[in-house]
């Protein structure tokens, strides 16, 4: 079994343990996924099984969009409402103010990683540095903020949805939106609706991969952005073969199919623009 199972997850579980549960499930080993949600979030986790977990990276790339929940007056060590208390304090704003600073955080910045996340330092994850109380050097990313805007305002909770790029931390970017407002908060709810093509409408939920009610996405279908080339043969040898090709596609990426069937995904060659090389090869 080779393809994209997009899996709509429930909370209070990891992405692991989404993982595990859907191996148990199809007695298939080699599954991956493609962007870690926290165990607090819900929706979009999209699953690579068999042959395409070489496409992890690219998937793994694609643009997100989440609809989160902010809850005003609180802070904590991990930056959501799970976390261990760490300050708490009266609020005092107003709708304006709020789609003010959601506002200004369209566009690209660079965003400290949360010490709760699994980002490797020295060889240790940073969630472990705070777990044993000692002192690391958080790492920043520039992630693209592409578009926000404010949901719903009610009480000491709000509500945004957001188009982001790979690598953003929603809890990072509420922590960001509350120190621009001058107060705190955290992140109480979070739903991932979108990860490039794949959407929560056409997920499936564990009960409904128990219940064999659910659909496995050809590789195939999901590249259909990529520009296609159909091989003869001959070709396809090669390319099996790991020859390195002219770029007369004039392309960055270039997927190779015979009939229908994945072959390999080349990408240019570092060391010559006028070649490609292969990337990605899957088994006939």
């Amino acid at each position: 079994m080779d393809g994209i199972l997009v899996v709509n997850k429930e909370a209070n579980m990891t992405s692991f343990d989404v993982v595990k549960k859907v191996s148990k499930i199809l007695n298939i080993k080699k599954i991956g996924h493609t962007g870690t949600l926290d165990p607090i979030a819900t929706g979009v986790l999209v699953l690579c099984i068999g042959e395409a977990t070489k496409l992890v990276e690219i998937i793994t790339s694609l643009d997100k969009v989440y609809e989160a929940e902010v809850t005003l007056g609180i802070l904590t060590d991990t930056l959501d409402i799970t976390g261990n208390m760490i300050k708490k304090d009266n609020i005092n704003l107003n709708k304006e103010d709020i789609i003010h600073s959601i506002n200004n955080m369209q566009g690209t910045y660079n965003q400290e990683v949360p010490i709760y996340s699994a980002v490797k330092i020295n060889g240790k994850k940073l969630y472990e540095y705070a777990r044993n109380n000692e002192e690391v050097e958080l790492p920043k990313r520039m992630v693209d903020i592409k578009k926000i805007e404010l949901t719903n305002y009610k009480d000491n909770k709000f509500e945004f949805k957001c188009l982001v790029s790979k690598g953003t931390y929603i809890r990072s970017l509420i922590n960001d939106i509350c120190k621009s407002l001058n107060t705190i908060g955290v992140m109480s709810k979070l739903n991932r609706t979108k990860q490039g093509k794949f959407k929560i409408e056409d997920s499936f939920t564990l009960d409904d991969i128990i219940n064999n009610n659910f659909k496995i996405i050809p590789m195939i279908d999901v590249l259909d952005d990529l520009y296609q080339v159909e091989v003869d043969d001959i070709l396809e040898n090669k390319i099996r073969n790991g020859v390195i090709l002219d770029n007369i596609y004039n392309k960055d990426i270039v997927l190779f199919k015979n009939k229908n069937k994945l072959i390999s995904i080349y990408k240019k060659y570092e060391k010559d623009n006028t070649k490609i090389k292969p990337w990605k090869t899957f088994k006939k």
